[in-house]
């Protein structure tokens, strides 16, 4: 009998990892996990307490809500989430997501520049606020329309939390399977029930840290 112990193995690479090397690790995040630990149960599943296992200790260099899907890019040293951190503080990434939203709207492009609050009201949501808010930007682009519903493409020109769903409900939108954000005109209209919030991080382009080369996905 050997009586040696045996050295625990490494966890298998998800098969959510869309793009890895030594510097960092590209992955599309599944709905409903945590990018970061729960501030009342810490040991719920998030990013780093699935993916250090697998490549060892990892930077947060953003977030997406646990509900929104997607493209976020995780960094495996210092130097590399130094880099990332300063080009996502200056805007340099290019963020694009889809969102199926009620009702249909009248418009098939428009961008809006409304300042944002976070946590401006008891359900802790991010309002339009012209005398306190950041200043904030997106682009919408209506991409498909259905009878009672719509797929638009959202383009991030800065980075507030929850700044798309804030400034959607500011428009009198709401994304489908939303609970926090619905504005009286989603409420009121006929719309498809969905298990989960509609919203996906389905493009994200950046400069790699070490080669200067555009890293650039979809998903």
């Amino acid at each position: 009998m050997n009586s040696e112990p045996t050295s625990p193995q490494t966890p298998p690479v998800p098969d959510w990892i869309v793009f890895m090397d030594e510097c960092l690790v590209v992955i599309n995040k599944p709905a409903g996990l945590r990018s970061v630990p729960d501030g009342y149960e810490p040991a719920l599943p998030h990013l780093r307490s699935l993916l250090d296992p697998v490549f060892g200790r990892l930077w947060m260099v953003h977030r997406l809500d646990k509900e929104t899907s997607g493209l976020m890019v995780l960094a495996r040293d210092a130097g590399t989430h130094r880099e990332l951190n300063r080009q996502f503080r200056e805007r340099e990434p290019v963020k694009r997501y889809l969102a199926q939203v009620a009702p249909l709207p009248a418009w098939d492009e428009i961008s809006l520049e409304a300042p944002l609050k976070v946590n401006a009201d008891r359900a802790h949501r991010t309002r339009v606020d012209m005398e306190k808010g950041k200043p904030a930007r997106t682009d919408f682009l209506v991409l498909r329309r259905e009878a009672n519903w719509a797929e638009l493409e959202c383009r991030l020109h800065s980075g507030v939390s929850h700044q798309i769903r804030a400034h959607l409900y500011h428009l009198g939108l709401g994304i489908l399977g939303d609970p926090l954000y619905q504005p009286p005109q989603f409420k009121a209209c006929s719309k498809p029930e969905r298990e989960r919030m509609m919203l996906h991080a389905c493009y994200l382009s950046f400069t790699h840290p070490r080669t200067g080369e555009l890293m650039q996905f979809s998903v």
